[in-house]
């Protein structure tokens, strides 16, 4: 086992890179407990599917702020330690808030608060990759989305332990849970880590300017990515696994307890399904697929993608087997969208201006995603299949867009290469 390439890269994880691995799943964990009823805890604490879905366009519209503000910050504080300091802001007080919740207003100043996680998502990436070979990012991104996975088989304890206490008490004790676990973890990882070469060099630029001084060159980024058609096809793909993720995120839960009558205590089996799909799938396919032309394998994920939202929809009430096959089908899809499109995003990205250009295409990405949360709820009001009916729609225009994408970022994979 240990010959697996897999294996053999997460044995020789040094620096940064090892850091930000070994530590992910402290976050997977108690995420992966509370998040299949998260939408759950919402109706039985008596919130409308229209106010679930404006919660997560609510939460986008913030995000557009802090993404923006993401790379300036970056560069300015570092990697290191803005991922400290906005991670125990984004997620320590979230999960205190949503413990106590009792009404939509602790649940608003809950997505409110946990905007501010998209400075993280940006100084994180950038602790991942800088200083890492990019030869290995493909496997990088193997492990942490394994990790994410692997957190999943701890999420049938809040299934067993709503079938004991109920849904309610259940949910106010895995946040509690999650904000002791998450909180340790962001503590840890800012003193086994040490800031990155670029962000050192960051840093020492940005030193004379102030935040918003750093923010006034953004039009130029701006334009160096326009001048990139490899980055705006893969920005126009995580535009659509982003909008994908929320609908999914905020109304899986609830087509499957209210529309196919599936008791809540039930419902983490089956991303536990999907994550024994993902796990197979990363040790036994995704190193074959490391050094291919990611523009086959995302074609045909997206392809299966459309066939499970077509299975999801068509399942009849109590359809349990049916269900579990969506799980598959989805878990088998997932590792080659998902893990191809970070490095696609990764490499395409000029490495000397990544925490700014990272920054600016998640901002484009949620100022066009934040709509989709209220427009899924409205759906899911008149037909609770409906947002998946959208998510059809989508990952069609996404396998068109990775056949695209792929073409035009071929010269620049090599070059980014080079420059990382």
């Amino acid at each position: 086992m240990a010959k697996h390439p897999l294996i053999r890269t997460l044995l020789d994880l040094r620096g940064n890179v090892r850091s930000c691995v070994y530590t992910e799943p402290m976050w997977g964990v108690p995420y992966n407990l509370f998040a299949p009823y998260a939408s759950v805890y919402m109706l039985a604490l008596g919130l409308t599917d229209g106010q679930i879905g404006s919660l997560a366009s609510i939460g986008l519209a913030f995000q557009v702020l802090w993404t923006m503000l993401g790379g300036a910050i970056t560069d300015k504080m570092g990697r290191r330690r803005t991922t400290l300091i906005f991670d125990l802001v984004a997620w320590s007080i979230p999960c205190l808030l949503w413990a106590a919740a009792q009404n939509f207003w602790y649940f608003l100043a809950g997505v409110i608060i946990n905007a501010v996680g998209r400075v993280t998502m940006n100084s994180w990436q950038c602790l991942l990759v800088e200083d890492t070979d990019p030869k290995l990012l493909v496997d990088v991104w193997s492990w942490i989305y394994i990790s994410g996975r692997a957190s999943a088989f701890f999420a049938p304890l809040a299934g067993l332990f709503i079938a004991q206490y109920t849904l309610v008490p259940t949910m106010r004790g895995l946040y509690l849970v999650a904000w002791v676990l998450m909180t340790a973890k962001f503590v840890l990882m800012y003193r086994i880590t040490t800031e990155t070469t670029q962000g050192e060099v960051r840093m020492r630029e940005t030193a004379g300017q102030s935040l918003f001084g750093v923010l006034h060159e953004y039009p130029a980024v701006l334009r160096q990515i326009l001048r990139s058609p490899q980055t705006v096809f893969a920005g126009a793909l995580l535009l659509i696994i982003t909008v994908c993720m929320v609908v999914n995120d905020t109304f899986w839960s609830v087509l499957v307890t209210e529309k196919l009558q599936i008791p809540a205590q039930y419902l983490a089996y089956f991303p536990l399904v999907r994550s024994l799909t993902v796990l197979t799938f990363f040790f036994l396919v995704m190193p074959r697929l490391r050094r291919m032309d990611v523009r086959t394998p995302m074609v045909f994920g997206f392809l299966g993608l459309i066939a499970s939202q077509v299975l999801l929809v068509t399942t009849p009430v109590r359809g349990y087997v049916q269900l579990l096959f969506v799980m598959v089908l989805e878990g088998a899809c997932i590792p080659a969208t998902n893990t191809l499109l970070d490095k696609l995003v990764a490499v395409t990205v000029a490495p000397q201006e990544r925490a700014r250009i990272m920054s600016i295409l998640y901002v484009v990405v949620i100022v066009l995603t934040s709509p989709f949360g209220w427009i899924a709820g409205q759906l899911s009001e008149i037909n609770r299949g409906l947002p998946f009916a959208l998510n059809i729609a989508l990952f069609t225009l996404g396998a068109l867009l990775s056949f695209r994408a792929s073409r035009a970022a071929g010269e620049r994979i090599a070059v980014g290469a080079a420059e990382s």
